[in-house]
């Protein structure tokens, strides 16, 4: 009597022991991966046959058409505004860019597309009960949690409630404050280190045009040695008589402490002339046709001798004021 094939018969046999863990392992690993399956079931070996039976099952026995998934329908708020998301995210990329330095670009962001529903609602304030018996916070139920105490009327609010009337205070407040923002508006740091020109001004008393501060300056006035007019600001010729301005026209106010030689931009003068020796570098006072020798070498003046240009010389320092001076300090030295 022959055996009968595994095709012939109504069922693979079963098996036991570790067989039977490893076909169940086998099959487990099938289902969760079916790129798997299909390469287990091509290949040969003793798991092919006892697999076959399965296969001609599933391909017998027609698969079940898919159920129609519910779509979920998108409940309407009647008080909600669309914003588009792209604007959502703008207004974010500006907020990280101010506070941090972020540049955002839109390519970066994630998907912007459509719009979002927004609802406005007013700001809510917590408000927390506590227990009159032993100052204990109320959580979310009505007793409470330490005495188990009931919540009552007795049990004080966290803000108080406010009367009308005080709600209409409040409202007149608010509204002070805000008139008071926009007429005073506050005084914004300006952080430019860069310094900037402060002019002060001032009213007129009499109208018209603003008083200017100005730095206080002493006005210099100069008059032609030749027909004594005033020269005008910014010119060095006289225009009585066109002369040119030279060492001898009087400065007023003068100064010739710091400008014996003359004023610098001057002409040199005919009056009093200087000279340099040539040896010492020592400056002779000479009228204009005697020779004067130089008071240090006895250098007559010859012409060698430059005569001086107008500048700034620096006095010599007094000897009085020298020795009062080096009186003081021999009085600091410690004896």
């Amino acid at each position: 009597m022959s055996t009968p094939t595994p095709a012939e018969g109504s069922g693979p046999k079963e098996k036991k022991g570790i067989g039977k863990v490893l076909m169940r392992m086998k099959t487990v690993l099938k289902k969760a991966d079916p790129s798997r399956r299909l390469s287990t079931m091509g290949k040969p070996g003793p798991s092919t046959a006892a697999a076959e039976p399965i296969a001609d099952i599933s391909e017998s026995t027609p698969a079940p058409a898919p159920e129609p998934v519910a779509v979920s329908r998108i409940p309407e708020y009647p008080a909600a505004t669309k914003v588009p998301r792209s604007q959502i995210f703008e207004e974010r990329a500006k907020k990280l860019g101010e506070l941090y330095g972020l540049e955002l670009k839109p390519s970066e962001w994630h998907k912007s597309e459509g719009n979002a529903l927004r609802i406005e609602k007013p700001i809510r304030m917590r408000v927390h009960r506590k227990c009159h018996l032993c100052d204990t916070s109320f959580g979310l139920g009505k007793e409470c949690p330490k005495c188990k105490h009931p919540k009552c009327k007795a049990c004080p609010r966290i803000p108080p409630k406010r009367t009308e009337a005080e709600k209409e205070e409040s409202r007149k407040k608010r509204a002070a404050i805000l008139k008071e923002r926009e007429e005073n508006a506050p005084i914004i740091p300006d952080w430019n280190l860069t310094e900037k020109k402060v002019v002060l001004r001032r009213p007129a008393k009499t109208g018209g045009q603003d008083l200017v501060h100005k730095k206080p300056r002493q006005r210099v006035r100069r008059t032609c040695c030749q027909c004594e007019k005033l020269f005008t600001s910014g010119n060095k010729v006289c225009q009585g008589c066109e002369h040119a301005r030279c060492a001898d026209c009087p400065r007023d106010p003068s100064k010739k402490e710091k400008y014996p030689y003359g004023y610098p931009g001057d002409e040199p003068g005919v009056k009093n002339p200087y000279f340099e020796c040539h040896e010492c570098k020592t400056p002779i006072p000479s009228q204009p046709d005697a020779e004067t020798p130089c008071p240090k070498c006895s250098h007559p003046k010859c012409a060698s001798c430059e005569r001086l240009t107008p500048r700034r010389v620096e006095p010599e320092p007094d000897p009085e004021v020298w020795k009062s001076v080096q009186a003081k300090l021999e009085d600091l030295k410690l004896k």
